[in-house]
Protein backbone atom coordinates (compact mmCIF):
# COMPACT_ATOMS: atom_id res chain seq x y z
CA UNK A 1 0.00 0.00 0.00
CA UNK A 2 3.21 2.54 -0.03
CA UNK A 3 3.91 4.75 3.44
CA UNK A 4 0.88 6.63 3.01
CA UNK A 5 -2.24 4.39 4.29
CA UNK A 6 -5.41 5.78 2.45
CA UNK A 7 -7.69 8.45 4.14
CA UNK A 8 -11.02 7.15 4.63
CA UNK A 9 -14.74 8.92 5.23
CA UNK A 10 -16.60 7.52 7.48
CA UNK A 11 -20.43 8.32 7.05
CA UNK A 12 -22.54 8.07 10.53
CA UNK A 13 -21.20 8.76 13.73
CA UNK A 14 -23.50 5.49 15.56
CA UNK A 15 -22.06 2.76 17.42
CA UNK A 16 -20.99 1.27 14.15
CA UNK A 17 -19.37 4.56 12.29
CA UNK A 18 -17.71 5.27 15.57
CA UNK A 19 -16.05 1.60 16.20
CA UNK A 20 -15.10 1.47 12.85
CA UNK A 21 -13.35 5.10 12.74
CA UNK A 22 -11.60 4.05 16.00
CA UNK A 23 -10.34 0.61 14.42
CA UNK A 24 -9.44 2.47 11.44
CA UNK A 25 -7.71 4.83 13.07
CA UNK A 26 -5.82 2.04 15.52
CA UNK A 27 -4.92 0.46 11.90
CA UNK A 28 -2.95 3.81 11.55
CA UNK A 29 -5.62 4.96 8.78
CA UNK A 30 -6.63 8.68 8.55
CA UNK A 31 -10.56 8.39 9.46
CA UNK A 32 -12.71 11.12 9.02
CA UNK A 33 -16.35 10.82 10.66
CA UNK A 34 -19.50 12.64 8.97
CA UNK A 35 -22.53 13.11 11.05
CA UNK A 36 -25.34 14.61 10.02
CA UNK A 37 -26.81 15.64 13.85
CA UNK A 38 -25.84 18.99 15.10
CA UNK A 39 -24.76 16.91 18.28
CA UNK A 40 -24.64 13.64 20.09
CA UNK A 41 -28.17 12.72 21.88
CA UNK A 42 -28.14 10.67 24.82
CA UNK A 43 -30.98 8.36 23.39
CA UNK A 44 -33.00 6.70 25.96
CA UNK A 45 -31.79 3.05 25.05
CA UNK A 46 -30.47 0.08 26.20
CA UNK A 47 -27.66 -1.77 24.41
CA UNK A 48 -26.44 -5.67 25.16
CA UNK A 49 -22.74 -6.33 24.03
CA UNK A 50 -22.13 -9.97 24.08
CA UNK A 51 -18.88 -11.26 24.20
CA UNK A 52 -18.14 -11.29 20.71
CA UNK A 53 -18.51 -7.48 20.40
CA UNK A 54 -16.54 -7.24 23.74
CA UNK A 55 -13.55 -8.78 22.19
CA UNK A 56 -13.74 -5.84 19.42
CA UNK A 57 -14.10 -3.02 22.49
CA UNK A 58 -11.28 -4.84 24.28
CA UNK A 59 -9.07 -4.58 21.67
CA UNK A 60 -9.83 -0.66 21.11
CA UNK A 61 -8.92 -0.22 24.47
CA UNK A 62 -12.60 0.63 25.89
CA UNK A 63 -13.51 -2.21 27.91
CA UNK A 64 -12.39 -1.36 31.71
CA UNK A 65 -14.08 2.18 30.68
CA UNK A 66 -17.50 0.15 29.55
CA UNK A 67 -17.28 -2.07 32.27
CA UNK A 68 -17.12 0.48 34.81
CA UNK A 69 -20.62 1.84 33.36
CA UNK A 70 -22.37 -1.83 32.73
CA UNK A 71 -24.58 -4.50 34.40
CA UNK A 72 -22.85 -7.90 33.88
CA UNK A 73 -25.85 -10.31 33.56
CA UNK A 74 -25.29 -13.91 35.21
CA UNK A 75 -27.24 -15.38 32.16
CA UNK A 76 -29.76 -15.48 29.07
CA UNK A 77 -32.77 -16.42 30.99
CA UNK A 78 -36.15 -17.13 28.60
CA UNK A 79 -39.58 -17.01 30.81
CA UNK A 80 -42.48 -18.06 29.80
CA UNK A 81 -45.15 -15.06 29.56
CA UNK A 82 -47.81 -16.03 32.51
CA UNK A 83 -46.51 -18.47 34.90
CA UNK A 84 -42.52 -17.29 34.69
CA UNK A 85 -41.33 -20.89 33.90
CA UNK A 86 -37.45 -21.12 31.99
CA UNK A 87 -38.02 -22.13 29.09
CA UNK A 88 -33.97 -21.86 28.89
CA UNK A 89 -31.14 -20.11 30.50
CA UNK A 90 -27.64 -19.98 29.51
CA UNK A 91 -25.35 -18.77 32.50
CA UNK A 92 -22.76 -16.56 30.56
CA UNK A 93 -19.69 -16.10 32.97
CA UNK A 94 -16.21 -14.37 30.77
CA UNK A 95 -14.85 -17.75 30.77
CA UNK A 96 -17.66 -19.18 28.91
CA UNK A 97 -16.74 -17.71 25.29
CA UNK A 98 -13.79 -15.15 26.77
CA UNK A 99 -15.17 -12.05 27.07
CA UNK A 100 -17.85 -10.81 29.45
CA UNK A 101 -21.41 -10.16 28.55
CA UNK A 102 -22.33 -6.65 29.52
CA UNK A 103 -25.79 -4.86 29.58
CA UNK A 104 -25.69 -0.78 29.25
CA UNK A 105 -27.13 2.69 28.35
CA UNK A 106 -26.38 3.09 24.77
CA UNK A 107 -24.88 6.40 25.41
CA UNK A 108 -22.48 5.49 27.93
CA UNK A 109 -21.32 3.04 25.10
CA UNK A 110 -21.36 5.70 22.21
CA UNK A 111 -19.53 8.09 25.00
CA UNK A 112 -16.89 5.48 25.37
CA UNK A 113 -16.46 4.63 21.49
CA UNK A 114 -16.29 8.81 21.02
CA UNK A 115 -13.40 9.41 23.17
CA UNK A 116 -11.31 7.44 20.89
CA UNK A 117 -11.44 9.83 18.22
CA UNK A 118 -10.12 13.01 18.42
CA UNK A 119 -12.21 15.59 18.47
CA UNK A 120 -11.31 17.23 15.36
CA UNK A 121 -11.92 14.08 13.17
CA UNK A 122 -15.67 14.20 13.96
CA UNK A 123 -17.74 16.56 11.67
CA UNK A 124 -21.01 17.05 13.20
CA UNK A 125 -24.02 18.74 11.04
CA UNK A 126 -22.99 17.49 7.81
CA UNK A 127 -25.47 15.32 5.70
CA UNK A 128 -24.30 13.63 2.92
CA UNK A 129 -26.13 14.58 -1.02
CA UNK A 130 -23.63 12.64 -3.06
CA UNK A 131 -20.59 10.89 -3.60
CA UNK A 132 -18.27 11.48 -6.95
CA UNK A 133 -15.72 8.81 -7.21
CA UNK A 134 -12.77 9.89 -10.37
CA UNK A 135 -9.15 9.29 -10.26
CA UNK A 136 -8.81 7.49 -7.84
CA UNK A 137 -10.39 9.66 -5.22
CA UNK A 138 -14.28 10.42 -3.75
CA UNK A 139 -15.82 13.74 -3.69
CA UNK A 140 -18.53 13.39 -0.59
CA UNK A 141 -20.78 16.67 -0.90
CA UNK A 142 -22.98 17.89 1.73
CA UNK A 143 -26.72 19.52 1.78
CA UNK A 144 -24.87 22.71 3.13
CA UNK A 145 -22.29 22.98 -0.05
CA UNK A 146 -19.15 21.99 1.94
CA UNK A 147 -16.88 19.08 0.12
CA UNK A 148 -14.33 16.80 1.05
CA UNK A 149 -12.36 14.33 -0.34
CA UNK A 150 -11.03 10.86 0.46
CA UNK A 151 -9.57 7.84 -0.45
CA UNK A 152 -12.75 5.72 0.18
CA UNK A 153 -15.86 6.13 2.19
CA UNK A 154 -17.37 3.71 4.26
CA UNK A 155 -21.31 3.97 4.64
CA UNK A 156 -22.16 3.59 8.56
CA UNK A 157 -25.28 5.85 8.42
CA UNK A 158 -28.25 3.22 9.59
CA UNK A 159 -31.39 1.52 8.31
CA UNK A 160 -32.23 4.70 6.00
CA UNK A 161 -28.60 4.89 4.65
CA UNK A 162 -28.10 7.34 2.03
CA UNK A 163 -24.92 5.45 1.19
CA UNK A 164 -26.91 2.68 0.02
CA UNK A 165 -29.33 4.16 -1.71
CA UNK A 166 -26.30 5.93 -4.10
CA UNK A 167 -24.73 1.86 -4.30
CA UNK A 168 -27.68 0.07 -5.19
CA UNK A 169 -30.22 2.13 -5.58
CA UNK A 170 -33.65 3.29 -3.50
CA UNK A 171 -35.36 0.51 -1.76
CA UNK A 172 -38.80 -0.06 0.81
CA UNK A 173 -38.25 -1.38 4.25
CA UNK A 174 -40.52 -4.83 4.74
CA UNK A 175 -42.83 -4.04 7.59
CA UNK A 176 -44.20 -7.35 9.15
CA UNK A 177 -46.87 -5.20 11.44
CA UNK A 178 -44.90 -5.00 15.21
CA UNK A 179 -43.65 -2.21 16.96
CA UNK A 180 -41.54 -1.92 19.49
CA UNK A 181 -41.88 -0.12 23.18
CA UNK A 182 -38.46 0.91 25.20
CA UNK A 183 -37.71 3.11 28.19
CA UNK A 184 -35.14 3.57 30.76
CA UNK A 185 -35.95 4.86 34.12
CA UNK A 186 -34.43 4.94 37.76
CA UNK A 187 -34.76 1.59 39.81
CA UNK A 188 -36.07 3.78 42.42
CA UNK A 189 -39.43 3.92 41.36
CA UNK A 190 -39.92 -0.08 41.26
CA UNK A 191 -40.12 0.42 45.03
CA UNK A 192 -37.18 -1.73 46.24
CA UNK A 193 -38.56 -4.75 43.75
CA UNK A 194 -35.82 -6.37 42.09
CA UNK A 195 -35.81 -7.79 38.41
CA UNK A 196 -33.24 -9.92 38.98
CA UNK A 197 -29.80 -10.99 38.25
CA UNK A 198 -30.31 -11.63 34.57
CA UNK A 199 -30.97 -10.46 31.44
CA UNK A 200 -34.57 -12.09 31.03
CA UNK A 201 -36.92 -12.30 28.10
CA UNK A 202 -40.38 -12.99 28.81
CA UNK A 203 -42.09 -14.85 25.44
CA UNK A 204 -45.88 -14.29 25.32
CA UNK A 205 -48.11 -15.80 22.37
CA UNK A 206 -47.66 -13.02 20.07
CA UNK A 207 -45.39 -11.07 21.66
CA UNK A 208 -42.22 -10.77 24.09
CA UNK A 209 -40.54 -8.29 26.70
CA UNK A 210 -36.96 -8.05 27.52
CA UNK A 211 -35.89 -6.53 30.86
CA UNK A 212 -32.52 -5.92 32.24
CA UNK A 213 -30.48 -3.53 34.37
CA UNK A 214 -27.89 -0.74 32.91
CA UNK A 215 -25.89 0.10 35.94
CA UNK A 216 -23.22 -1.96 37.76
CA UNK A 217 -25.72 -0.42 40.90
CA UNK A 218 -28.94 -1.54 39.07
CA UNK A 219 -30.10 2.15 39.42
CA UNK A 220 -31.40 2.04 36.17
CA UNK A 221 -33.78 -0.44 34.56
CA UNK A 222 -34.40 -0.96 30.67
CA UNK A 223 -36.93 -2.83 28.86
CA UNK A 224 -37.67 -3.34 25.19
CA UNK A 225 -41.02 -5.18 23.66
CA UNK A 226 -42.52 -6.34 20.01
CA UNK A 227 -45.70 -6.41 19.80
CA UNK A 228 -48.45 -6.62 16.89
CA UNK A 229 -49.78 -3.06 15.65
CA UNK A 230 -52.00 -2.19 12.88
CA UNK A 231 -51.43 -0.83 9.89
CA UNK A 232 -51.21 3.06 10.29
CA UNK A 233 -47.60 2.75 12.44
CA UNK A 234 -46.19 1.07 8.86
CA UNK A 235 -44.40 4.40 8.23
CA UNK A 236 -42.79 5.16 12.13
CA UNK A 237 -39.11 4.48 12.57
CA UNK A 238 -38.36 7.41 14.60
CA UNK A 239 -36.85 6.70 17.87
CA UNK A 240 -38.25 9.26 19.74
CA UNK A 241 -41.40 8.98 19.02
CA UNK A 242 -43.62 9.03 22.81
CA UNK A 243 -45.61 5.96 23.26
CA UNK A 244 -48.52 6.14 25.76
CA UNK A 245 -47.54 3.89 29.21
CA UNK A 246 -51.43 3.00 29.71
CA UNK A 247 -51.70 1.48 25.95
CA UNK A 248 -48.11 -0.26 26.41
CA UNK A 249 -49.70 -1.73 29.78
CA UNK A 250 -52.78 -2.53 28.11
CA UNK A 251 -50.89 -4.63 25.91
CA UNK A 252 -49.28 -7.13 28.32
CA UNK A 253 -52.48 -7.83 30.74
CA UNK A 254 -52.07 -11.05 32.22
CA UNK A 255 -48.32 -11.15 32.15
CA UNK A 256 -46.09 -12.46 35.33
CA UNK A 257 -46.15 -9.56 38.09
CA UNK A 258 -42.80 -9.23 37.52
CA UNK A 259 -43.47 -8.03 33.83
CA UNK A 260 -46.43 -5.70 35.42
CA UNK A 261 -44.52 -4.53 38.30
CA UNK A 262 -41.61 -3.23 35.65
CA UNK A 263 -44.86 -1.57 33.06
CA UNK A 264 -46.60 -0.08 36.26
CA UNK A 265 -43.43 1.83 37.55
CA UNK A 266 -42.67 2.96 33.95
CA UNK A 267 -43.09 7.13 33.92
CA UNK A 268 -42.73 6.92 30.27
CA UNK A 269 -41.77 5.53 27.09
CA UNK A 270 -40.42 5.75 23.37
CA UNK A 271 -42.23 3.43 20.28
CA UNK A 272 -41.31 2.90 16.73
CA UNK A 273 -41.99 0.45 13.97
CA UNK A 274 -39.52 -2.21 13.84
CA UNK A 275 -39.02 -2.32 9.93
CA UNK A 276 -36.49 -4.67 7.79
CA UNK A 277 -34.79 -5.46 4.56
CA UNK A 278 -34.00 -8.28 2.87
CA UNK A 279 -29.85 -9.26 2.63
CA UNK A 280 -28.20 -6.77 -0.10
CA UNK A 281 -26.81 -8.32 -2.97
CA UNK A 282 -23.55 -6.18 -2.73
CA UNK A 283 -22.33 -3.87 0.18
CA UNK A 284 -19.85 -1.89 -2.15
CA UNK A 285 -19.10 -0.35 -5.50
CA UNK A 286 -15.78 0.69 -5.95
CA UNK A 287 -14.30 2.60 -2.75
CA UNK A 288 -17.24 2.68 -1.69
CA UNK A 289 -18.75 0.26 1.22
CA UNK A 290 -21.62 -0.18 3.23
CA UNK A 291 -21.81 -1.29 7.54
CA UNK A 292 -23.70 -2.37 9.74
CA UNK A 293 -27.23 -1.73 9.61
CA UNK A 294 -26.57 0.08 6.37
CA UNK A 295 -26.36 -3.11 4.67
CA UNK A 296 -28.10 -5.45 7.28
CA UNK A 297 -30.27 -4.17 9.53
CA UNK A 298 -31.62 -6.73 12.34
CA UNK A 299 -34.48 -7.28 13.78
CA UNK A 300 -34.11 -6.23 18.22
CA UNK A 301 -34.39 -10.01 18.99
CA UNK A 302 -31.34 -11.70 19.09
CA UNK A 303 -29.53 -8.17 20.45
CA UNK A 304 -27.14 -8.81 17.74
CA UNK A 305 -27.62 -5.28 15.81
CA UNK A 306 -24.70 -3.34 17.62
CA UNK A 307 -22.70 -6.35 17.56
CA UNK A 308 -22.74 -7.00 14.51
CA UNK A 309 -21.52 -3.11 13.37
CA UNK A 310 -19.13 -3.35 15.73
CA UNK A 311 -17.58 -6.67 14.13
CA UNK A 312 -18.00 -5.23 10.67
CA UNK A 313 -15.71 -2.62 11.79
CA UNK A 314 -12.45 -4.79 12.85
CA UNK A 315 -12.95 -6.87 10.05
CA UNK A 316 -13.29 -4.07 7.35
CA UNK A 317 -9.91 -2.39 8.95
CA UNK A 318 -8.59 -5.76 9.07
CA UNK A 319 -9.33 -6.20 5.36
CA UNK A 320 -8.30 -2.14 4.40
CA UNK A 321 -4.67 -3.04 6.36
CA UNK A 322 -3.94 -6.23 4.23
CA UNK A 323 -4.46 -4.36 1.22
CA UNK A 324 -1.43 -4.67 -1.60
CA UNK A 325 -1.08 -1.45 -3.61
CA UNK A 326 -4.32 0.30 -4.04
CA UNK A 327 -6.52 -1.98 -4.21
CA UNK A 328 -9.33 -0.98 -1.33
CA UNK A 329 -12.32 -2.34 -4.01
CA UNK A 330 -10.67 -5.55 -3.34
CA UNK A 331 -10.08 -5.44 0.09
CA UNK A 332 -13.66 -4.40 0.62
CA UNK A 333 -14.98 -7.48 -1.86
CA UNK A 334 -13.25 -9.61 0.89
CA UNK A 335 -14.61 -8.10 3.89
CA UNK A 336 -17.79 -8.64 2.05
CA UNK A 337 -17.12 -12.48 0.78
CA UNK A 338 -16.12 -12.63 4.83
CA UNK A 339 -19.26 -11.12 6.55
CA UNK A 340 -22.18 -11.38 4.50
CA UNK A 341 -22.89 -15.72 5.23
CA UNK A 342 -22.55 -14.50 8.90
CA UNK A 343 -24.51 -11.49 9.00
CA UNK A 344 -27.40 -13.51 6.95
CA UNK A 345 -27.66 -15.77 8.98
CA UNK A 346 -27.98 -13.46 12.04
CA UNK A 347 -30.78 -11.84 10.20
CA UNK A 348 -32.97 -14.64 9.62
CA UNK A 349 -32.79 -15.74 12.73
CA UNK A 350 -33.33 -12.78 14.40
CA UNK A 351 -36.11 -12.18 12.04
CA UNK A 352 -38.07 -15.33 12.95
CA UNK A 353 -37.33 -14.74 16.39
CA UNK A 354 -36.70 -18.05 17.56
CA UNK A 355 -32.83 -17.49 18.75
CA UNK A 356 -33.15 -19.61 22.65
CA UNK A 357 -36.77 -19.93 22.64
CA UNK A 358 -36.28 -23.31 23.97
CA UNK A 359 -34.11 -26.55 23.13
CA UNK A 360 -30.64 -26.60 23.62
CA UNK A 361 -29.11 -24.79 19.93
CA UNK A 362 -25.41 -24.55 20.11
CA UNK A 363 -24.44 -20.62 20.53
CA UNK A 364 -20.69 -20.54 20.16
CA UNK A 365 -21.11 -20.01 16.81
CA UNK A 366 -22.34 -16.22 17.83
CA UNK A 367 -20.85 -15.89 20.53
CA UNK A 368 -17.58 -17.43 20.34
CA UNK A 369 -16.61 -15.17 17.22
CA UNK A 370 -13.46 -13.49 17.10
CA UNK A 371 -13.46 -10.81 14.88
CA UNK A 372 -9.88 -9.71 15.59
CA UNK A 373 -8.29 -13.57 14.69
CA UNK A 374 -10.91 -15.00 12.53
CA UNK A 375 -9.69 -16.28 9.28
CA UNK A 376 -10.67 -13.74 6.61
CA UNK A 377 -10.09 -16.06 3.64
CA UNK A 378 -13.35 -18.18 4.16
CA UNK A 379 -16.64 -17.16 4.99
CA UNK A 380 -17.81 -16.27 8.63
CA UNK A 381 -20.30 -18.79 9.29
CA UNK A 382 -18.05 -20.59 12.23
CA UNK A 383 -16.11 -19.77 14.95
CA UNK A 384 -12.62 -20.95 14.70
Amino acid sequence: MGTTKPTIAIIGAGIGGLTAAAALRLAGFDAQVYEQAARFARIGAGIQMMPNSMKVLRRLGVEARVRGHSFEPYSHLNRTWDSGEIMRELPMPERLFGAPYLCMHRGDLHEALASLIPAEAIHRGMKLAGLDERAGRVTLTFEDGTRAQSDAVVGADGVHSVVREIIVGPDTPIHKGRIAYRAVFPSALMGGRDVGPSRTKWWGVDRHIVIYYTKPDRSEIYFVTSVPEPAEWITRESWSAKGDVGELGDAYEGFHPDVRAVLEACPDCHKWAILEREPLARWSAGRVVLLGDACHPMTPYMAQGGATAVEDAAVLARCLEDVEGDDLAGAFRRYEAHRKPRTSRIQAISSANTWMKGGNEDTSWLYGYDAWSVPLSAPATEPV
